[in-house]
């Protein structure tokens, strides 16, 4: 079967969490047929296809993205069109689709259905409800950008429920995803493909440089994530500035560790008082592993959030918002916490119970490990793109 998977980043390296979803949905898929790669690239690191998939892939073909963000807006005014469509518009990209002769599609994020041939069977990947996103960003910010980004998710959300109608399927991250569409409007299949977590790569008892000494005792709080994200923006600042000022009044020497690339100013004017920006690193593993308690205090979220899936496979206490968590069927091996003072309290209860914090920790993996195998979770694709398993 000659299979077309279209994606609006290169699925490599799969160090981000679209990328990690996509790279194992390649990677799943290119067991199972002859599939033809068809993407944008942002970063010279996008055409550097990993030896593994290079092998596998028939065809590759990597398209360079780099119309600025203000450009892809004024077309969107002047186009009445979203501006999640402009900004990856693109005629190289389309005489690449055009190259490609497939018996079916697999497309990767809404941004890309501009692309897919009309007569091709196809199963739409929006991972998440964009739509919804942009209506959450709505509600906060500045009067031009409260009004941009609701036109932007009332254009997108009529655009997702077109492609829904006119596809095989539709595939969301979680069942609330998929949920959310159906109650939004969207017709047709609409089903939920979750993501995975490669349990092996995080294993706490792979060795791993250290980040720390075996005679530091200072506290340490985690989080991880793309720091030119706004949800995870809004996530460390607010948690930076509402919530840690609780913990130290009982742990004042706690330190705060913000990692992720591309940190914007505003996260990198965080940095001092206890608060360390990493920028990019290469392995986030150690900082897991370094972690007294993992964070992820996200007000807005869509999905499976993967940096808690690879916290808790790393053994990792979790003290998740009701946002990140609600994608994850965690059966209580994470803490869900609201407010400021709800985080504090839960973090610090683990802070000063090193081993009840450590067995819900392992009770976390072996969720992780029961939960959350990869193949297992992608082995839906095989019916709904009629593929031999």
């Amino acid at each position: 079967m000659e299979l077309l998977f279209l994606a609006h980043r290169a699925p490599f390296p799969p160090d981000r969490g679209d990328k990690i979803r996509s790279y194992h949905v390649l990677r799943y898929l290119a067991s199972r047929a002859k599939v033809h790669l068809v993407a944008f690239g942002e970063t010279e690191a996008d055409f550097d296809v990993p030896p593994v998939l290079a092998e596998r892939l028939a065809s590759v073909a990597i398209v360079r993205r780099d119309k600025a963000q203000a450009v892809a807006a004024l077309e969107a005014l002047a186009t009445r069109r979203p501006v999640s469509l402009t900004a990856f518009g693109s005629k190289a990209m389309r005489d690449a689709v055009a190259r490609v002769r497939a018996d079916a599609v697999y497309c990767f994020s809404g941004q890309m259905a501009q692309y897919l041939p009309t007569d091709v069977p196809t199963v739409m990947d929006f991972v998440d409800v964009d739509s919804a996103k942009f209506a959450g960003f709505g509600e906060s910010g500045s009067l031009p950008m409260r009004w941009m980004m609701r036109r932007e998710a009332r254009m997108l959300g009529a655009f997702e429920r077109q492609v829904a109608g006119n596809v095989r399927a539709s595939v969301f991250v979680s069942e609330a995803e998929a949920a959310l569409f159906r109650s939004g409007g969207g017709r047709g299949r609409i089903e939920a493909v979750e993501n995975g977590i490669d349990a092996a790569a995080f294993d706490p008892a792979r060795a791993l440089p250290s980040m720390r000494t075996g005679e530091d005792k200072t506290p340490l709080i985690v989080f991880t994530g793309q720091m030119d994200y706004r949800p995870n923006i809004e996530a460390v600042t607010w948690f930076a500035a509402d919530v840690l000022p609780l913990l130290r009044t009982g742990f004042p020497t706690l330190q705060f560790a913000i990692v992720g690339r591309a940190p914007t100013a505003a996260v990198q004017a965080l940095a001092g008082d206890g608060v360390i920006v990493t920028g990019a690193v290469d392995d986030v593993r150690p900082w897991l592993a370094a972690a007294d308690v993992c964070v992820a205090p996200l007000k807005l979220a869509r999905g499976i959030q993967n940096k808690v899936l690879e916290a808790m496979a790393m053994a990792r206490p979790v003290v998740a918002s009701v946002a990140a968590a609600e994608g994850i069927d965690h059966g209580g091996t994470l803490q869900v916490a609201d407010d400021a003072a709800d985080h504090a309290a839960q973090i610090a209860g683990l802070l000063s119970d090193p081993h009840a914090a450590a067995a819900l920790g392992a009770s976390a993996r072996e969720r992780v490990l029961a939960r959350y195998d990869w193949d297992a979770r992608l082995a839906p694709l095989d019916a709904l793109l009629g593929l031999a398993a």
